[in-house]
Parts: C-alpha cells; sequence; structure tokens
C-alpha cells in the first residue's frame, strides 16, 4: 500500500511540475536599478510669504516619490566644523525669550513639500535668522521599510536614519 502511495505522489509530482499555462499579468514596474532612498538639499534659501499660506518654502519632487513613502525634513541649525553639520528634525518648535515661540511644519505629497514657519510675534520685522539662507535636508524613506521593522532608528538623529536605511548621502541632490 505504501509502495502504490508512493507511486501516485511521483507521478502526481511529475505531471503537476511539467504543467504550463497562459502567461500571468505584466507585474508594476520596478526602479531600474536607481537607489529609491534619496536625500534632497535646499540650500540658503528664504521663506516667501502669501497671505494664504503664511512664510512657506515650496518645492517639487522629480521623479515623485512613490505612494507608501514618506519623508523626513532636517533643517541646519548649526556647523560644528565643515564636515559636521547638526541637523533638527521638523516639525519642530523653538522657545524663544519672552514668551516668543517660532514653529517650523511641512506637509507633502508624492509630487511636492511645503515648508512652514510661524510664530506668535511678527517674524517679518524681527526674525530674519529664522526666515532668510535657511538650510533644509529632506530624507525620502520608502514605504516598505517604514513599517516593517520593530527597531525603528530615532528619527530625530539625522545620522540614525541615513544608517537604519541604508541611504547614500554622499551625493545629495540640491533642490532649487
Amino acid at each position: 500500500m505504501k509502495k502504490i502511495i508512493t507511486l501516485f505522489a511521483i507521478v502526481g509530482l511529475v505531471v503537476f511540475s511539467s504543467c504550463e499555462g497562459p502567461e500571468g499579468p505584466i507585474g508594476p514596474p520596478g526602479y531600474d536599478g536607481e537607489n529609491v532612498n534619496k536625500v534632497f538639499e535646499i540650500k540658503n534659501k528664504d521663506f516667501a510669504y502669501s497671505d494664504a499660506d503664511g512664510f512657506n518654502i515650496y518645492g517639487t519632487f522629480n521623479p515623485f516619490i512613490a505612494d507608501a513613502s514618506t519623508i523626513l525634513i532636517y533643517r541646519l541649525v548649526d556647523v560644528i566644523d565643515p564636515t559636521t553639520p547638526v541637523w533638527q528634525l521638523i516639525p519642530s518648535t523653538i522657545f524663544l525669550t519672552n514668551n516668543r515661540v517660532v514653529d517650523y511644519d511641512y506637509d507633502f505629497s508624492k509630487k511636492d513639500f511645503k515648508i512652514y514657519v510661524s510664530a506668535n510675534y511678527d517674524l517679518e520685522t524681527t526674525a530674519a535668522d529664522f526666515l532668510d539662507n535657511q538650510t533644509f535636508r529632506i530624507v525620502i524613506v520608502p514605504g516598505s521599510f517604514t513599517n516593517r521593522s520593530v527597531n525603528k532608528p530615532d528619527y530625530s538623529d539625522y545620522n540614525a536614519v541615513i544608517k537604519k536605511y541604508n541611504i547614500d548621502d554622499s551625493n545629495v541632490k540640491e533642490l532649487k
């Protein structure tokens, strides 16, 4: 009896492994060998003012980022030496003297992003340090990574994020 079952199993395996059917549908396009991890930089940019949005910096992604991807934006707050910048994750709130507060925030889509700055006082006349010559790093984290790992990096640490997601930031693309 065992020999008959073994014989049927072998014959079945041979028959099913040699079956061929119609070709399946074409899968979604890939990334053409390109590293999907990206770092962009906005260098020495002044915030523009509009009545609708207040002070902001607007930019577009070319090519667009993937639907599931997310972005992290860091503001350059200091430079220890030419090779050691200090990046601060936004959104962030800066507390100043006399109960004054400055807030940086952003929003994004797969096509574009907008960085905002606001305050509880008149930024235009007294806060050029927060509006003019600002530098930001935009890190695109692919969606396949965002919910995958239990050991997420400290997102406030730019270098930890770059290391965790194996992002090459040696060739940062500048956005105008």
